[in-house]
C-alpha cells in the first residue's frame, strides 16, 4: 500500500512523453492530484516526430521488402500490356502518402494517451514550463508563438521528462528542404533520389535500411570501423552485408567535416578532402536533452557534462523531491525505460512497492532489415571478463521456419552464467527480432536457466525455435 497521505499528495510532471505519461497515470492510479504539463502534444516527440513515425515509416518499407522479395518463394506479379502479353509492374512508392499515413497515426496516438489522462483525472496544461525551485513549475500559457500568460503549479513531486532533441552540427545545419534531422523528414513528398546518411548508429542504421528499401540511392558514412558501434559486433556485421549486399554504399573510417547545399543537391565533405553529392541528407549524429533553460540547476538538480539529469535507478535526481525520466536523464534513451522510469519515480515518491530499475533486464531493438534485439550482458563484457558466461551462437538459416519463409540472414545467440547455466542475455537478428527476444528478456529477468527455457515447448516449425534449440544445446549436465 502507498503511503497515505493526510490530503491528495500533489504531482506536476514536465513532459507528456512516455516518461510523463505513464508517471501521470501511474500517481492518478495512486490517488494524487496529478498536472501535466506539455507544450506541444502528450507523447511528445517519441510520439508526433520519433518513434511512432519512424517505426510507421520503417513497416512501409518492409512490406515493401516483401512484395518485392516475393518471386523468390515462386510469387510473381504481372499485367496484361497492350498487346495482352504480361508485363511486370514496377513497385513504387507515394512517399507523400506514407508521411501523410504516418503523421495521422502519431496524431491519433497522442489523441489516444491524452484521452487515456483525462479520463484518469489527470489535469493537462498546455504551455512552455520550467521550475521554479523543488516544489514549482512555471507555465508560460496563451496562443501563438508568444505566449504571455502564465500558470504555476505547486506539487510535493515534480517528475521531469522532457526528452531531447536532434544534434546538430555548426557546419551541417538543417535547412528542411535537402539538409534534414530525423524530424523534418515526414515533410518530403518523394522518395529522395540518393539519401546520404551522416551516422551510423541506431537512427542512421534504421533510416537508412529503411530508405533503400524505399527505392532510394543510399550512403552510409560512418566514422567507425563498422556500422552500429556498439552493439554486438556479430549483428553489426550482418546488417552491414545486408546493406552492401542490397546496393547501399557504406563509407566506414569516414568523417564527415560539412554538408552543404549546391543548388538541388547537397555536398558532403569528409575529412580526408573526399566529396560525397546526393539529393538529400540525413543528419544522424545523436541528440542532445532539452534540459537548457528550465531552471534545472536553480532548482539545485545536478546535472552530467552532457547537460543530462543525473538520475539514480528509482529516477530520483539529487533533489529529493524531483524525479526525471526518459532521454533527458542519464538513463538508457529508450522509450520502453523511459516509461518504466516514469513509473517507478512516482511509486517511489508515494511510497508504493517499487523495484528498482535494472539496465541489465532491459531489451532494446534496432529496426533494421533484419532487426537486432538484444538484452542482458554483452558477448564483449563476457569476452572482457566482465561477466562469468558461455556463448552459443545458433544461425537462422538452420531453423525450419526461415527457410521456408526464405529467410537468410541472422541468428540467435544466448549467454549463459557459467556452471549455473542461468541465462545472462541474447542476441537475436531476424525479421522481427524485436518480437522474438521476448522469451530470452524473461528468462533474464526471472534468472531461468538454459535447462527451464529448452523445456518450454516452441512451436514447429517457428522461429522461435531456435531460442529452445540454442537452449538446449547449451544444456547443464548434472
Amino acid at each position: 500500500m502507498p503511503y497515505q497521505f493526510d490530503r491528495k499528495q500533489r504531482i506536476a510532471v514536465l513532459g507528456g512523453g512516455p516518461g510523463g505519461y505513464e508517471a501521470a497515470l501511474a500517481g492518478a492510479q495512486l490517488g494524487a492530484e496529478v498536472t501535466l504539463v506539455e507544450r506541444v502534444g502528450v507523447g511528445g516527440s517519441a510520439v508526433l516526430t520519433d518513434v511512432v513515425p519512424s517505426k510507421t515509416l520503417i513497416a512501409t518499407a518492409e512490406a515493401g521488402t516483401q512484395v518485392g522479395g516475393a518471386a523468390d518463394l515462386g510469387v510473381q506479379f504481372f499485367a496484361r500490356g497492350d498487346n495482352g502479353r504480361a508485363v511486370k509492374p514496377e513497385i513504387t512508392v507515394n512517399l507523400g502518402a506514407v508521411n501523410q499515413r504516418l503523421l495521422m497515426l502519431a496524431r491519433q496516438q497522442s489523441e489516444d494517451m491524452k484521452s487515456q489522462l483525462i479520463k484518469a483525472g489527470v489535469n493537462i496544461v498546455t504551455g512552455d514550463g520550467r521550475l521554479d525551485g523543488p516544489n514549482r513549475i512555471v507555465v508560460s500559457t496563451g496562443k501563438g508563438s508568444k505566449r504571455t500568460d502564465f500558470d504555476e503549479i505547486d506539487a510535493e513531486t515534480l517528475v521531469v521528462s522532457v526528452g531531447a532533441s536532434p544534434r546538430v552540427l555548426p557546419t551541417a545545419k538543417p535547412d528542411g528542404e535537402r539538409i534534414l534531422t530525423w524530424t523534418q523528414l515526414y515533410q518530403l513528398q518523394d522518395v529522395p533520389e540518393h539519401m546520404i546518411v551522416v551516422g551510423s548508429g541506431v537512427t542512421g542504421a534504421e533510416f537508412a535500411s529503411a530508405y533503400r528499401a524505399l527505392g532510394a540511392d543510399v550512403t552510409l558514412i560512418s566514422s567507425r570501423d563498422q556500422v552500429l558501434p556498439g552493439e554486438d559486433a556479430d549483428a553489426a556485421r550482418v546488417i552491414e552485408d545486408v546493406f552492401r549486399r542490397n546496393g547501399m554504399q557504406v563509407l566506414s573510417k569516414s568523417r564527415a567535416d560539412s554538408v552543404t547545399r549546391d543548388g538541388d543537391e547537397v555536398v558532403v565533405t569528409l575529412s580526408d578532402g573526399r566529396e560525397v553529392r546526393g539529393s538529400h541528407c540525413l543528419i544522424a549524429v545523436g541528440s542532445i536533452p532539452n534540459t537548457k533553460g528550465i531552471g534545472l540547476e536553480e532548482a539545485g538538480v545536478q546535472l552530467a557534462d552532457s547537460g543530462h539529469i543525473r538520475v539514480n535507478r528509482v529516477a530520483r535526481t539529487s533533489m529529493p523531491s524531483i524525479y526525471a525520466a526518459g532521454d533527458c536523464s542519464d538513463f538508457l534513451p529508450l522509450a520502453s525505460v523511459a516509461s518504466m522510469q516514469g513509473r517507478t519515480a512516482v511509486y517511489h515518491a508515494m511510497g508504493d512497492a517499487v523495484n528498482p530499475t535494472e539496465l541489465r533486464n532491459v531489451t532494446s531493438n534496432i529496426f533494421t532489415q533484419p532487426e537486432i534485439a538484444t538484452v542482458g550482458w554483452s558477448q564483449k563484457q563476457i569476452e572482457d571478463g566482465i561477466a562469468q558466461g558461455d556463448i552459443y551462437k545458433l544461425p537462422l538459416a538452420s531453423n525450419p521456419r526461415a527457410k521456408m519463409m526464405g529467410i537468410k540472414d541472422g541468428f540467435v545467440k544466448l549467454f549463459a552464467r557459467t556452471g549455473s547455466g542461468t541465462v545472462i542475455g541474447g542476441v537475436v537478428v531476424a525479421p522481427k527480432a524485436s518480437e522474438l527476444v521476448l522469451p530470452i528478456a524473461l528468462a533474464v529477468e526471472h534468472r531461468l536457466t538454459v535447462d527451464q527455457l529448452a523445456r518450454a515447448f516452441s512451436v514447429y516449425p517457428s522461429l522461435s525455435g531456435s531460442i529452445t534449440d540454442a537452449a538446449r544445446a547449451m544444456h547443464i549436465v548434472s
